[in-house]
């Protein structure tokens, strides 16, 4: 991907659009509004990786954080499980939030499962009623009205599939075939239909054949957490940017951290500031500013950019700027079976069940989700070991032994499930921690709903039976447990039609700020089941075309 010959715009320069974040959302806004015409700032705070740059390297991308900004020590994200503790940074684990810093953003290291919501999901509220202490509400959109952008992530951005059973109405059939069915998934395929459920394929954003010039999988085994080397991965890095710089109307400003967006005198954002890659402040001018630096950063430069007028934060009038965070909820089911499986090989999942996707009062509680089958970390070496079965002794030649024979025969059932929002998770700022930019560090406060473990509960059951009908030998699940930290970060700014209820519009329009726009997962008003990005990305092809056309018409 040559950018010798990007095009640069001047500071003082007022571009039509400055887009902070380049991920799911980010990318595709740059490369719809680009090549429509306008001329298009993005500032990302991670770098411009090509394809050659991503490597299979396990311990500097999956334990070191490579791809992430470094290890959690670095970025000093907080944690806590509730508003009356001190948060701290977590200690021989992940960060928080796991999201990829980069050109691409999370699209570049996502597993690449791409489900649609259903008609349900935009009004559960509706279909189910009230649900006590939570912010439980329809979306202002229905499906139909995103079916169209839903297609348009399959064929411009690029997914392999074949419609399942319960699948909602598509305007237009897959753009290439299913990837080719691995061991987990035929096992997950016997196990479904030994106790009454239905397997489909599993549609995912990687190509089983080659598409819109780029090549298809070549079956590394390095998806989950990995760059793609070969561009077969449909991340916007390789979907979209390239699009975006062929216009001739887009700069990609990489290593450039946002810190400020600044209000003019007309109370509209004017210029948006940031730290350049030699630690410089920049502020570039802008008529328009679209934020989509995803569900936990988005929060923290809105409440950031607090001002005058604006005290609690930019575009917080309603208060709910950060709030409702959803992670989705999981469980996980392993097994071990006699043959080697050779699950290490390949794209993680092809093989999905959702007979258990939408919510059904019976059961107790609110809740639904989609099961499949995958290796999961353990297909390489390292996480292997590190996430093997825990019971018994983990040492001595007993242990090395079991880890050598079972590597090949292991496989996982997981569990995507849904997540409430509420109030008690949120996203803020921390008030003493900064990351390494100087900035406010993020500060996550979450602590799941009663019902989204029940609901991980009542899919494990199910998942160990799947796991038993397959012919596992030995068989063990993971607690379920409140969650402290995920990569699907919800919620926090979501889209409504009541501006005391919501950050934005159907639209993705700021309520409070006229030239101020947000799109990324946080405008999701609910949390779908386990899979979101290609909602985040089907709602930035809507919402690209409906700020262009506002530009068009001067009502932006």
């Amino acid at each position: 991907m040559a950018t010798d010959n990007m095009t640069t715009f001047a500071l003082d320069e007022t571009v039509d659009f400055v887009i902070v974040g380049s991920g799911s959302a980010g990318g595709i806004l740059a490369k719809e509004l680009s090549t429509a015409g306008f001329s298009v700032v993005v500032l990302e705070q991670g770098p411009f990786r090509q394809a050659s740059d991503f490597s299979h390297d396990e311990f500097a991308v999956l334990l070191q954080g490579e791809l992430n900004g470094g290890p959690p020590e670095v970025d000093k994200q907080t944690f806590r499980d509730d508003e009356s503790k001190v948060a701290e940074v977590p200690q021989g684990g992940g960060a928080p939030g796991d999201y990829v810093q980069g050109v691409g953003g999370t699209s570049v290291h996502f597993s690449a499962n791409f489900w649609r919501l259903r008609e349900i999901d935009f009004r559960e509220r509706s279909a189910l009623g009230q649900i006590s202490g939570t912010n439980f509400a329809d979306w202002p959109i229905s499906y139909e009205e995103l079916e169209p952008y839903y297609t348009r992530v399959d064929w411009e951005i690029g997914v392999s599939g074949a419609p399942g059973p319960f699948d909602s109405p598509r305007s237009k059939p897959f753009p290439v075939p299913p990837m080719p069915i691995k061991s987990s998934g035929a096992l997950l395929e016997k196990g479904a239909k030994a106790i009454g459920l239905h397997p489909q394929p599993a549609p995912v954003a990687i190509l089983s054949q080659p598409h819109n010039g780029r090549a298809a999988c070549i079956h590394c085994g390095y998806c989950m957490g990995f760059g793609c080397e070969v561009g077969a991965k449909s991340s916007t890095l390789v979907a979209m940017i390239p699009q975006a710089l062929a216009s001739g109307n887009c700069e990609i400003r990489a290593e450039c951290a946002v810190y400020n967006l600044k209000l003019g005198t007309e109370g509209r954002v004017d210029e948006v500031e940031y730290i350049d890659p030699e630690g410089n402040q920049r502020g570039q001018k802008a008529r328009a500013v679209i934020v989509s630096a995803n569900g936990a950063e988005t929060s923290r430069l809105l409440l950031m950019s607090a001002n005058p007028q604006h005290p609690n934060g930019l575009a917080n009038s309603s208060g709910f700027v950060g709030r409702n965070l959803m992670f989705n909820a999981h469980a996980l089911v392993h097994g071990v079976f006699e043959q080697p499986l050779n699950d290490w090989k390949s794209i993680q999942c092809t093989r999905i069940v959702h007979d258990h996707y939408e919510s059904d009062p019976s059961r107790g509680f609110y809740g639904g989700g989609g099961y499949d089958a995958r290796p999961f970390l353990a297909a390489t070496p390292i996480m292997y070991g590190l996430m093997h079965n825990p019971t018994g002794q983990r040492w001595g030649a007993e242990y090395k032994d079991r880890l050598a024979h079972d590597f090949n025969r292991r496989m996982t059932i997981a569990c995507n499930a849904t997540s409430l929002p509420l109030d008690r998770n949120n996203v803020t700022l921390d008030p003493t921690h900064k990351d390494k930019w100087g900035r406010p560090s993020l500060r996550f406060t979450y602590r799941d709903h009663d019902d989204d473990m029940a609901n991980a509960l009542f899919m494990q059951k199910y998942a160990e039976q799947m796991m038993d009908a397959a012919g596992a030998l030995q068989r063990w699940s993971n607690p379920v447990h409140a969650q402290n930290g995920s990569a699907h970060l919800l919620g926090t700014c979501r889209m409504g039609d009541d501006p005391s209820s919501s950050v934005v519009d159907r639209y993705h329009r700021s309520h409070d700020v006229a030239n101020l726009f947000i799109c990324d997962g946080s405008s999701m008003v609910t949390s779908g089941r386990g899979q979101p990005t290609m909602t985040i990305m089907a709602l930035a092809f809507r919402a690209a075309e409906h700020i262009a056309q506002a530009a068009r018409a001067n009502r932006i």
